[in-house]
């Protein structure tokens, strides 16, 4: 169970080569379901994807056209989401829901990365070592800073309901901000770390919540409420803005 928050990249048939990845600026995927009864199509605004549903006796001609006929409205979905914000040297992002700055510095003496403050106090992250290794660097460093603070929201909430994580993962997932397997292990998303510290802890509570309680029933928000007692203004703002959350990242592909 989890909060919802990489499937296959696939090119139309031969014959309709004019609807290729980089004239609609996204990612373009079809999916054939064995539930689908037509043909449908939707914008994924967390990963900027294109996804075309089929059945499975439908054929890549029919998705082509099918396709081909909606592409205006493709574009002005994609046209409405807001723009990614690219790791780069100048570049603005949240850290803990506060806004900082990106600044590369080259520098070679170090590979820590560190937080400036300016006379105004604007906090600027530093970014030592190459800089064309730099966005990755710092995508690994935001990965850890998640992991500190998810595992001490975890520890703090679990000890509340004598409970006990078997593992925690911080990964680059986009339909959910954090989830619980039946064997107990929990995963979030790294971009919690870009939340204020409060949605964050929210995410951990309710991911240890599942450790007791498999569901989303009375039960299970009960205990969300006991140890998160004001979860719904968190709830909330990973309703209304959590999807701006994915705006950020390395500029080209996900590594870390």
């Amino acid at each position: 169970m989890g909060i919802k928050t990489k499937p296959h990249i696939a090119e139309l048939s031969s014959q309709s080569r004019a609807i290729r990845l980089e004239d609609i600026g996204a990612q373009l995927e079809v999916r054939r379901h064995p539930s689908a009864r037509r043909l449908t199509l939707r914008v994924s605004r967390t990963r900027r994807a294109v996804i075309v549903t089929l059945p499975l006796q439908c054929d890549l001609d029919e998705a082509s056209t099918f396709l081909n006929r909606h592409i205006d409205w493709v574009r002005a979905r994609l046209d409405s989401l807001p723009n990614h914000v690219p790791f780069e040297d100048q570049a603005a992002m949240p850290l803990r829901g506060e806004p900082h700055r990106i600044a590369f510095t080259g520098a070679a003496r170090t590979h820590i990365i560190s937080i400036d403050h300016d006379a105004r106090n604007h906090p600027t992250i530093l970014v030592p070592g190459p800089k064309d290794l730099a966005a990755n660097r710092l995508t690994r460093w935001l990965f850890e800073q998640a992991k500190g603070d998810l595992e001490k929201s975890v520890t703090k909430h679990a000890a509340l309901l004598s409970l006990k994580a078997k593992r925690i993962a911080i990964r680059d997932q986009t339909s959910r901000w954090g989830s619980c397997s039946t064997t107990g292990a929990l995963s979030f998303s790294w971009r919690l770390i870009l939340a204020p510290p409060f949605v964050l802890d929210y995410v951990a509570a309710h991911e240890v919540a599942h450790l007791s309680e498999m569901n989303h029933g009375p039960k299970f928000w009960a205990m969300v409420k006991k140890i998160r007692p004001e979860f719904e203004a968190a709830k909330q703002w990973l309703q209304v803005r959590g999807p701006d959350l994915h705006r950020y990242g390395p500029a080209h592909g996900r590594n870390h």
